[in-house]
Formats: C-alpha cells, sequence, structure tokens
C-alpha cells in the first residue's frame, strides 16, 4: 500500500524530537523517535552525528503521518514561510478550532483566522512556534460542484 507522508528537517540538535513532541501533544498519536544514538554506525556517512541527533521521526496521526529528523551538521533551512503547509481536514470546526487554539497557546501565531471560506467550509492558517505553517480545513456542504 502506497503512503504519502511530509517530512521535515528541523535545525538543531533534538529540535525534531522537541517539535514532534509539541505535535503529539497538540493531536495526539503515535510518537516514534531515533536518535542516530539509537542505530549503529553507518559507513559512508559524510560526518559523524551527534548521538542526541534525531535522525528519524514519526507521528502517526488521525489521517495521516509527519516524519522529520534534524537538519545535517552546517545544512541550514528556510522551515517559516508560506510556499507550503500543512494542510489537516477535518469533519469537525470546533475540533479545527481546538487545535488551533493549541497552536496559538504554545507560541504559534495566527496568519490567516479561521472564517467560514468562499468555497464552502471553513479554512484558516496558524504558524506553530518551530515556523511551520498549518492550515485547516472544514469542508462544508456548499462545496463548488464540478
Amino acid at each position: 500500500m502506497a503512503t504519502l507522508a511530509t517530512y521535515i528537517a528541523y535545525e538543531g540538535v533534538g529540535s525534531t524530537k522537541t517539535a514532534f513532541e509539541h505535535y503529539r501533544d497538540i493531536f495526539g498519536g503515535e510518537l516514534k523517535v531515533l536518535t542516530y544514538g539509537d542505530v549503529p554506525p553507518m559507513e559512508g556517512m559524510p560526518f559523524t552525528p551527534d548521538p542526541n541527533s534525531v535522525a528519524h521521526a514519526t507521528l502517526e496521526l488521525p489521517g495521516g503521518t509527519i516524519a522529520g529528523g534534524d537538519a545535517m551538521p552546517g545544512e541550514s533551512y528556510v522551515v517559516k514561510d508560506t510556499v507550503y503547509s500543512m494542510l489537516y481536514t477535518l469533519d469537525d470546526v470546533e475540533e479545527a478550532r481546538g487545535y488551533i487554539q493549541k497552536m496559538v497557546d504554545g507560541g504559534g501565531s495566527i496568519n490567516m483566522p479561521f472564517e467560514p471560506a468562499p468555497w464552502g467550509g471553513h479554512y484558516g492558517q496558524v504558524f506553530d512556534k518551530f515556523g511551520v505553517m498549518w492550515s485547516f480545513d472544514v469542508g462544508g456542504t456548499d462545496q463548488p460542484q464540478e
């Protein structure tokens, strides 16, 4: 069975673990974190990884998976941007509002208020405290027909 997951690289040793624990606190789900200290040394690595650095993490959420790892030493990634977002589609407006509020309470900021959308339903965006933009969508009964 094919699956699709989003993978995010966070800067700093252990930053992925911190981010994914934050997401688990907001959404729930099953978190798995594998550090370089948990795996045997890998031949051919272009660097010696910090044993506390996250090699791979996954958070299984209702409806999808988020995956990630700590960025390679010397590499810099711009996480905060509006060119991408994590789109979480839900069935309940209040559930979406609750997730958005948890993100704001956890240090995030609203990018677009969660309000009725021109295409029906509700839509809004929030940046979490790590700079990742989350879009929340709750479809309406008045969705455009093709």
